[in-house]
């Protein structure tokens, strides 16, 4: 399989983080940042984010 690189730090991406950017930034994005680059630019911290993944999850949201 193809590995996706972050796009700031350049981190092999996990499989939770690609989703997590298309939901939070851009749906139609080719290009991923990693969690800790993603709480960076969005100001937040990277629990925030994987409390984030957990209530998307919950609700039934397709990508993740």
């Amino acid at each position: 399989m193809f590995e996706k690189h972050c796009i700031t730090c350049n981190a092999v991406l996990k499989s939770d983080e690609i989703p997590l950017y298309k939901k939070m930034v851009n749906r139609g994005a080719t290009e991923y940042m990693c969690i800790p680059c993603l709480a960076k630019k969005l100001r937040v911290t990277e629990e925030s984010l994987y409390e984030a993944i957990e209530r998307f999850r919950e609700m039934g949201c397709t990508l993740f």
